[in-house]
């Protein structure tokens, strides 16, 4: 039994609060893009199983679970900062820190998911940093739950106030995001950001990773500079080559994109740039694109067939299925790439999105032609 004593709640208080802020931190930048969370669920679903039992099954019930894990997390950071429903808040925080504990330990120990998404885009660990900040985060956890009775007055009808308002709060913010891209986007098509570096003076970069034969520890040098280290003979029996990249000032600004004609040639490099303006047209999913949005694809067509502007739809789907659905829609003449569907997601949450680039920058963005504040 832990002793009522100002030390021991002074103790529980800075760790309801520590916590609080992690889960408040957590559920927000989720809930700005629960689209984001959703396709993170769907990956678990489909690289997780229990021997033959897989949860491919559970997919189309990604999208609750999203909205649910959501509120859920905003909720209990709520109730532990404003000390309400002790109990409860104490029983949740660790079933919750118990399941991401084991969860994010066996991503570690597998790398079937590389990235957990437990802090949406905004912040990007890896699944070993993501394990021990949950076990940094188990120590107050156990102290919380150890001293969730002392000095706590049950307050019913405030405590119901501030759950129901707190579930309410982000339940709206939340499907309001998915109904519309999201209010804060920390992924890399931000509008705003440019997607290459247009300077015709740099010149490619080429990095080596070296890693020490003693300590196991790896670094990466710019390959210009790395003929000062090798210079030195007892750094050259140290360490050991381990991997080269090439850093092009062309490359677009987003892992793992491109834009893949029906040659198989990647064509970002070259219509990025647009000086007349690029309207991109991304689905992800051809079932589920709305005749609405058809419409304004042909909109959207029409009006850059008018212009200097061109349009391309950009889509995971394979080139016998984007050439039927293009003929069956009556969308004539529209020129079309491939990407991965993980990038196309990335790029936009709706599907279909439009986005508008011009000189590589990133203009604006929307899932509907008419959410874009541009004059074709």
């Amino acid at each position: 039994m832990i002793k009522d004593t100002k030390f021991n709640y002074a103790l529980n208080v800075i760790a309801r609060w520590f916590v609080g802020l992690v889960f408040l931190f957590s559920s927000f930048v989720k809930g700005v893009d629960p689209m984001g969370t959703t396709f993170k669920i769907q990956e678990y679903m489909t690289a997780w199983s229990i021997g033959s039992f897989t949860f491919e099954w559970a997919q189309p019930f990604a999208g609750v679970l999203s909205v649910g894990l959501i509120c859920l997390e905003f909720l209990v950071g709520v109730l532990l900062i404003t000390n309400s429903y002790r109990r409860l808040s104490a029983w949740l925080l660790a079933l919750m820190m118990l399941f991401f504990t084991v969860t994010t330990l066996i991503d570690a120990l597998t790398n079937k998911v590389t990235d957990c998404g437990c802090f949406g885009d905004a912040v990007k660990l890896t699944n070993w940093q993501t394990f021990w900040k949950n076990v940094v985060l188990d120590v107050p956890t156990v102290w919380i739950f150890l001293t969730q009775k002392l000095r706590y007055k049950r307050l019913f009808e405030r405590d119901g106030i501030i759950f129901l308002s707190a579930l309410a709060v982000m339940l709206v913010f939340a499907l309001y995001n998915i109904k519309h891209e999201p209010v804060i986007d920390f992924r890399p098509w931000k509008v705003g950001n440019q997607m290459m570096d247009l300077d015709a003076d740099q010149q490619p970069k080429s990095y080596l990773t070296y890693r020490n034969t003693a300590t196991g520890e790896t670094m990466e040098f710019e390959s210009a500079k790395l003929m000062e280290y090798m210079e030195d003979p007892q750094w050259a029996e140290q360490w050991e080559w381990e991997a080269s990249r090439v850093e092009s000032p062309y490359d677009i600004k987003a892992p793992g994109f491109s834009m893949i004609d029906l040659d198989g040639e990647d064509r970002a490099a070259d219509l990025i740039p647009a000086e007349d303006g690029l309207i991109i047209v991304t689905i992800h999913h051809l079932a589920d694109v709305k005749e609405k949005s058809v419409r304004d694809i042909r909109f959207a067509l029409r009006q850059a067939e008018d212009s200097d502007t061109r349009i391309v739809l950009l889509t995971s789907a394979l080139p016998e299925e984007i050439q039927a659905w293009l003929h069956d829609n009556d969308i004539e003449g529209l020129d079309y790439l491939f990407a991965d569907a993980t990038a196309i997601e990335t790029m936009m949450r709706g599907n279909p999105g439009f986005m508008y680039v011009k000189d590589a920058v990133v203009v604006d963005k929307g899932r509907r032609l008419n959410d874009l504040n541009i004059e074709i």
